[in-house]
């Protein structure tokens, strides 16, 4: 007996009893590690001369990933009956899943657009405003100040996507992008196509 709850793990999601094999969760810093890595090399390897490509690109696996996912996540759960619901079942039990937290604040206009609010967004909370100013006395200029936001702005392609393709795979097609002007906080804004 002692064996079997070694190697396996139970948990209780909306009255359904999942089993799910060890082996199946990766460390928070492999995945942190993953993401600054895939990032870099799309930024400055792959597609070094065309930044907007390598956005595209990110996005594209976060989109991948969102799908994969949410398609595990609610295997056995029922489908959403409005938007509402599916939203909020990514703020809470999805977010929940990929960064052990759940999102900070939910806010709607009710008119297709929601702002999901995480106040310490794990992926860009260990990335310097400007790396170049922390090794250095001197003030930072205007252009490294653009070039750090554009470093940390295409951390953010990642997530966009993975919140994108989840959300489609529920049947609910939209827009999603970012915005960290209050870092570490970031706000994923989501417009619902019609």
């Amino acid at each position: 007996m002692l064996w079997i709850e070694r190697n396996l793990w139970w948990r209780i999601r909306r009255g359904v009893l999942v089993e799910a094999v060890m082996g199946r969760e990766v460390a928070e810093s492999c995945v942190d590690a993953v993401v600054i890595e895939m990032v870099s090399a799309f930024c400055h390897k792959f597609y070094s001369a065309e930044p907007e490509l390598a956005a595209r690109r990110i996005e594209a696996i976060g989109y991948q990933v969102g799908h994969q996912l949410v398609e595990r996540y609610t295997m056995d759960c029922p489908r959403f009956t409005d938007h509402l619901e599916a939203i909020k079942f990514i703020c809470k039990e999805f977010w929940s899943e990929l960064f052990k937290k759940q999102i900070d604040n939910l806010k709607t206009n009710h008119r297709g657009t929601f702002v999901l609010q995480d106040n310490m967004f794990r992926w860009i909370a260990r990335i310097s405003p400007n790396p170049l100013q922390e090794n250095s006395t001197e003030s930072s200029t205007p252009n490294d100040d653009n070039q750090a936001a554009q470093t940390t702005s295409m951390h953010l392609y990642f997530p966009c996507g993975i919140i994108r393709g989840a959300l489609t795979s529920l049947g609910i097609p939209c827009a999603v992008s970012a915005d960290i002007s209050n870092r570490p906080a970031c706000s994923f804004v989501v417009r619902i196509k019609a």
